[in-house]
């Protein structure tokens, strides 16, 4: 019994370890505040490979949306593209950030809200992304989207 309490408490001590969540870094919150804005910024102007700066050009980065997963950034770069012709169908965007979450020194998942105003119609939804450090640099390596 004793052995199984200890064990117990190992693994309990260890486990909150692993998933325990660390205070968001105050210039980490920037950059992620200065990446997000320069989306809209970007998307706004109907530059789609200025919006892709945010993203880590790699074949690893993954993009999850309405037909499921896409891998690899210039497959991710085809999809905006094939998806958003010009600027009118881009409309205009804009983030609200619902929630930040730091989980270690290089790792933070953003909650937010998209909503898009076209001529026509004002899409919305949710997207969850997951940003790394990279060599000192902040980058998108997972968005999972979906609309409302």
């Amino acid at each position: 019994m004793k052995l199984y309490r200890t064990i117990s408490g190992v693994i309990l001590f260890f486990s909150s370890s692993v998933f325990a969540q660390v205070a968001l870094d105050s210039k980490a919150e920037k950059a992620l505040s200065e990446i997000m804005k320069a989306q809209e910024f970007y998307w706004n102007k109907g530059d789609i490979e200025g919006f892709m700066e945010g993203y880590w050009n790699n074949a690893e980065l993954v993009f999850v949306g309405k037909n499921g997963p896409t891998y690899g950034y210039q497959n991710t770069l085809g999809n905006y593209k094939k998806g958003y012709p010009d600027k009118a169908s881009m409309g205009q965007l804009h983030f609200d950030i619902l929630h930040t979450q730091q989980w270690d020194e290089n790792t933070i998942q953003l909650i937010g809200k998209y909503t898009l105003t076209r001529e026509n119609d004002q899409p919305t939804g949710y997207f969850t992304l997951l940003f790394r450090k990279i060599d000192s640099v902040w980058k998108i390596v997972s968005d999972h989207s979906s609309s409302s």
